[in-house]
């Protein structure tokens, strides 16, 4: 079920990441390479795409801050988000695929969290998920 959940979201990242451009290396998986800046300088998200990443960051925020304890909940709440991410997904080039290194590891991530079997398992991958989005605020604007 975890893989036919990947691949399912995995396609619909690429095809709905490919609906304004045509990349012939597409199908790779750049989750294992790091990420890096363009001559020391953040990747630009297209502006489209914005209003996702800040409304899932929010959602976790909100959660931490209300001490929340339905991980579920959250798991599928940050889900949907990235469903909305990917859908408004319009970048192309370097600035996407250097995207495509953040997220990967980040729906993975929230899959993590859907799957934890208890609050300290869930509370661990919370934490991950916080450092992830300081990476993308690292590398991203």
């Amino acid at each position: 079920m975890k893989n036919f959940f990947l691949l399912l979201l995995s396609i619909g990242l690429f095809t709905a990441c490919n609906q304004t451009a045509k990349h012939e290396d597409h199908d790779h998986d750049n989750s294992s390479e790091a990420i890096t800046l363009i001559n020391g300088e953040k990747w630009k998200i297209n502006e489209e795409m914005k209003p996702n990443i800040t409304e899932a960051e929010e959602v976790l925020n909100n959660y931490i801050k209300a001490n929340g304890t339905d991980y579920k909940t959250l798991a599928s709440e940050l889900k949907n988000k990235n469903t909305a991410l990917v859908k408004s997904c319009t970048m192309t080039g370097e600035s996407h695929e250097e995207l495509h290194k953040w997220l990967h590891p980040h729906i993975e991530l929230i899959k993590e969290l859907h799957d934890a079997e208890n609050e300290t398992e869930a509370q661990e991958v919370i934490a991950e998920l916080q450092k992830s989005f300081s990476t993308l605020h690292q590398y991203f604007e």
